[in-house]
This record gives structure tokens, sequence and C-alpha cells, in this order.
């Protein structure tokens, strides 16, 4: 292979990779967005009711923010303690957990 073609695999590559988070990052405000208008057609509960229902199961870990994914219609509340975190999910619809892990 030569310096030229080298080079030009190596800058494809590290392009390839440098849109990978934008693409993640666009994918997330999508969901938020997605989250804000089924919120207000009444589909989903707002991330604040979630929240009100969810944090005071939690109260001996500190809440790190969440994640809401609108394939799964759930919302991810990210908690820490003693170094270890803990993921809820939560379905939007319900309020009620559906899945949690370490």
């Amino acid at each position: 292979m030569t310096k030229l073609s080298s080079l030009l695999l190596g800058a494809l590559g590290a392009a390839m990779l440098a849109g990978a988070p934008a693409a993640a990052q666009d994918q997330a405000r999508g969901d938020q967005g997605e989250a804000r208008r089924e919120a207000q057609a009444g589909n989903i509960m707002r991330s604040g009711e979630i929240e009100a229902r969810i944090l005071p199961m939690m109260r001996d870990a500190e809440y790190l923010g969440f994640a809401y994914d609108s394939t799964a219609r759930a919302y991810r509340l990210k908690f820490i303690k003693d170094g270890r975190v803990t993921y809820l999910d939560v379905d939007a619809r319900t309020g009620k957990i559906i899945g949690r892990s370490r």
C-alpha cells in the first residue's frame, strides 16, 4: 500500500468515527423532541411525572438524569450509589418500572 492510499484510508476512517458521536447526538435530540411531542399529545407521561414517581423509591442514590427512547416508549433514569451505576427503564405510558440494570 502506498503512503497516499494509507493516508486516504486513515482520513476516511477518522471521518467515519467523527460522524458517529454526531449521529448519536442527533438521535438523542430526536428522541427528546419526540418525547415532548408525545407528552403534549397525551400519549406518554412527561419526564417530570416519571421522576416524581421514581425518585422517592431511589432516595438513597444520586439521580444523574434521564434519556427517552422513542422506539421503546420508555425513559431510562440513571442513578449512582457507592460508585455503582443503576439504570431504571420506565414505561413512558404507565410510569411502571419495566427493567433495571447495574
